[in-house]
Order: structure tokens, then C-alpha cells, then sequence
């Protein structure tokens, strides 16, 4: 019996070094890395500009991964999600994936403030131009506002990040 991979998880507001945080652990734990925004760049071009398509394109690529990333967690593969796990429905499709494939996991929280998120995203599209239509403070205050820190009910291994 193959023992299951560990999943890697991250939750933090928009810029606060989630995807940096991500390759990290990539590297550190030897762990294939799944990036959402790669996805979504590849699969719908130019589309996802506010938060209803991005919800819509979103949950068609967790849809289309769920079996795939259950299967490679109960072959011992361990994986990084760089999917925002950042509400408590997001978590949800998280916990599925940990219950169904019985991996262990770290879900690792960024805690950072807006300022630093906002100073960092202004930097990351001087930077990255191609972000420079969705990496907006408009973009970041309206995905803020849904987001919901993870809370110990919610039984994730909570590794926590500050600033």
C-alpha cells in the first residue's frame, strides 16, 4: 500500500505572495505544482475580468482536475495547490479532495494586511504588465470582500504566514 501524498494548500488575499509562497513549497517538499491562474490564462485568454467569470471558469477547471488530483494524492504524489483557498466554499472543495483521497495536509495562511497587498500588486504590474488588467486595487477590493480567513471548525492543519 502506497502511502498518499500530501496536499499543499494556501489561502491569502489577493498579492500577498501566495503563488512565491507556492513555488516554495514546490521546491522544499518536492511536490508538483498546480497553478490556477496558468490555467485560466491558457484555457480562457483575455476572459476572466471580474469575479462571475472568474467563478465560472474556476469551478470548470476544479471540476475537470477533482478526479486527476485525488487519483495522483493516493499514488503518493504530493501536490501544491496554487488555487485560492480563501472562503469557506473554496475550503469545501479543498476538504473533499483531502476526505476522498486521504492525503495529509498543510494549509498554509498568509495573514497579511491590505496595505501590503496593495503595495505589492501596484509592484506586480509595473513588473508584469500582461496582469495589468485584472491585478487592479478595484479587482483586489472586490475579491476582498469575500474573502473569509480559515477558522479552526473548519479542521485544516494550519500553517500560518505573517508578514
Amino acid at each position: 500500500m502506497i502511502d498518499p501524498g500530501t496536499l499543499y494548500l494556501l489561502c491569502g488575499k489577493m498579492a500577498a505572495g501566495k503563488s512565491t509562497l507556492a513555488k516554495e513549497l514546490a521546491n522544499s517538499r518536492d511536490a508538483i505544482l498546480l497553478r490556477e491562474d496558468a490555467l485560466l490564462a491558457e484555457l480562457y485568454p483575455g476572459e476572466v475580468h471580474d469575479v462571475p467569470t472568474y467563478i465560472r471558469c474556476s469551478s470548470r477547471i476544479k471540476h475537470a482536475l477533482n478526479s486527476h488530483i485525488i487519483d495522483l494524492l493516493r499514488r503518493g504524489v504530493s501536490l501544491v495547490l496554487d488555487f485560492p483557498a480563501n472562503t469557506v466554499r473554496q475550503r469545501e472543495w479543498l476538504r473533499a479532495l483531502i476526505e476522498k483521497s486521504g492525503a495529509p495536509h498543510e494549509l498554509h495562511y498568509l495573514n497579511v494586511s491590505d496595505a501590503v497587498c496593495k503595495s505589492r500588486l501596484t509592484k506586480r504590474t509595473a513588473e508584469q504588465p500582461e496582469h495589468r488588467a485584472t491585478d487592479t486595487v478595484e479587482m483586489f477590493e472586490a475579491v476582498t470582500a469575500h474573502f473569509q480567513a480559515p477558522t479552526a471548525a473548519e479542521g485544516f492543519f494550519v500553517v500560518e504566514h505573517g508578514e
